[in-house]
């Protein structure tokens, strides 16, 4: 797949939603008639599938658009780009003015960089606060803005 920007993303095979634990939704929302989040929402099979999954849907950045698109945040707390929030929010979602937003089984982050966020977010969720921050250590990045939780 060509991204928007001319990146090329090579997957080995198809996506699998049985084996995954985590799915994780990358955005791209500016070109309406290239890669991203439009051509993924006009794939009704895909939304079906993801809809379907058993896995931790994670949105990031627009990628929450696609969840939406999927059914998964009517009626749910969740966030995304701001400049998508008007867009979540007509399709039913309650829009949380945070980086990361937890609703439990549906997990959220606003804008490009809150993709760190939400990375250091699902390693304090599943290994705890210490391995988070040795992780942000690593990756010399201090997490900023706040995890609305549930």
């Amino acid at each position: 797949m060509k991204c928007t920007y001319g990146t090329v993303v090579e997957v080995p095979r198809p996506w699998s939603p049985g084996e995954a634990d985590v799915l994780v939704v990358p955005g791209g929302y500016t070109d309406r008639n290239g890669p991203g989040v439009h051509r993924l929402n006009a794939d009704q099979g895909f939304l079906r599938r993801l809809a379907a999954s058993r896995a931790l849907p994670v949105g990031i950045c627009t990628g929450s658009m696609v969840l939406s698109a999927a059914g998964l945040t009517k009626g749910r707390n969740a966030t995304t780009h701001h400049g998508a929030k008007a867009d979540l929010a007509a399709q039913g979602a309650k829009v949380i003015d945070a980086r990361v937003v937890d609703d439990g089984d549906l997990i959220t982050g606003g804008g490009i960089t809150a993709g760190l966020e939400v990375s250091l977010w699902l390693v304090e969720r599943f290994l705890g606060a210490k391995a988070a921050q040795r992780t942000e250590v690593v990756l010399e990045h201090e997490r900023r803005g706040t995890v609305w939780r549930a």
